[in-house]
């Protein structure tokens, strides 16, 4: 099992390309399932989730060319499409369920494994499978496994979401696409990714408007029409070498993210004490040599602080002077880190779903083990300040989200191998 060996401290200077969004990708993917004529995607990162995804879409039938001198993937659909997504491919992934929306929709039935991906909190599937059921989708779930069918075609309807979910919006409008009639979804989720899906949709022929904040209206169309399109920078992986630059006194430009996405994270990383200049497309980041505290962050959907950042946040906040407080309102698991964290010497204190962070943490090398994806990254950043060697164990996890990370690290000046 691969792990990092990790020399530290270092101080991060130099030049980052932020790769193609995790996160969007997924869905667009997912929706690809619509279309009877070829889709190019440009900028999807190799990560390991990715090709999860393409991978499952191999078996339900589509053909999937890949050009690595162009950066291009080319989605064609086959003679013989198939409606089983298998828990072989979908447990390793929460975004697995997203082929359910498309495969009803276009094909009027599915039988798709309930999914997996992180331990970090229930995340049921019962608003995608509760809104598809208002579309007309009837199901049953029997051994592990979500059987669906539509009788003739899903018609429009209007669904309102009890709590705001990324992914059950996604799931819906990509469904809402060949539903007959109009869908208005309410309560949405409003991430950039979701709304780099619906770019991607719309310049395909699909007919969706933004109506109000939170809400979306879908017109339903008999067909998708053949796409280049190139997917959005990934904004996790942008705020995490943020942060990087802000925690190692590191200088950095970062390129290939539009900064106005990020707004509030940035906002944090200047209240903190970082020195950042935003131009078109590029971040350009200096980290203080004092660090301040922050009182209660919070996460919270977008556009307030992403749970996604809230671990690399947290090793940040470990080196500011005082005491920090971050509260964790999304997933009811997503503190799986701290216990790591504390081997290389933080002082943190847990009650409930708030972190009580003791400042002025010097980190000191220790071998960890990573528990989920956004905690892998928390660790890699806490042992590039750590004052000697550090091992990190599970890696695989990191794999999932981040695109070459430690060749990234490496570039701009951290002390990062790969090891069998």
């Amino acid at each position: 099992m691969e792990k990092f060996i990790v020399q530290g401290p270092c101080r991060l200077k130099g030049q980052v390309e932020i790769s193609g969004s995790k996160n969007a990708s997924l869905p667009i993917l997912a929706a690809t399932l619509l279309f009877d004529k070829p889709v190019e995607l440009k900028n999807l990162p190799k990560v390991k989730d990715v090709d999860t995804m393409l991978s499952l879409l191999k078996s339900l039938g589509l053909k999937i060319k890949i050009n690595n001198k162009k950066k291009t993937v080319k989605i064609y659909k086959s003679k013989k499409i198939k409606t089983f997504a298998s828990y072989s491919l979908v447990k390793t992934m929460r975004a697995g369920i997203l082929v359910l929306g498309p495969l009803v929709a276009k094909y009027k039935k599915a039988i798709t494994s309930l999914p997996g991906g992180c331990s970090i909190g229930a995340r049921p599937v019962n608003y995608h499978l509760n809104s598809l059921k208002r579309l007309g989708m009837k199901y049953f779930i029997k051994k592990g496994y979500i059987h669906a069918q539509v009788n003739s075609e899903l018609k429009g309807n209007k669904i309102k979401f009890p709590k705001i979910s990324v992914g059950a919006t996604e799931n819906i409008i990509i469904a809402s696409c060949l539903a007959k009639g109009k869908t208005i979804i309410k309560n949405c989720a409003i991430e950039p990714e979701i709304k780099d899906l619906c770019n991607f949709l719309n310049k395909a022929g699909a007919k969706i408007k933004w109506t109000g904040k939170r809400t979306v209206k879908i017109v339903g169309v008999k067909s998708l029409k053949s796409i280049k399109y190139s997917v959005m920078g990934d904004r996790i992986e942008c705020g995490t070498f943020c942060v990087a630059a802000s925690l190692s006194e590191g200088s950095l430009k970062i390129k290939g993210f539009n900064p106005k996405l990020i707004n509030t994270e940035l906002n944090l990383l200047k209240k903190i004490g970082s020195k950042i200049i935003i131009k078109n497309n590029e971040i350009n980041i200096k980290g203080s040599k004092i660090i301040k505290s922050i009182n209660n962050l919070k996460t919270k959907e977008y556009p307030s602080f992403p749970t996604d950042l809230q671990a690399a946040f947290m090793v940040l906040l470990c080196k500011a002077k005082g005491r920090s407080v971050i509260s964790e309102n999304i997933f009811e698991n997503r503190f799986t880190h701290v216990a790591e964290l504390r081997r290389l010497g933080a002082k943190i204190n847990i009650k409930k779903n708030k972190a009580f962070l003791d400042g002025n943490t010097l980190f000191e090398g220790a071998e960890v083990m990573s528990s989920d994806l956004r905690a892998s990254v928390a660790l890699v950043l806490a042992a590039i300040t750590a004052k000697g060697h550090s091992i990190i164990n599970r890696i695989y996890h990191l794999d999932r989200g981040y695109e070459k990370l430690e060749k990234k690290l490496s570039k701009i000046g951290a002390k990062i191998k790969r090891i069998p």
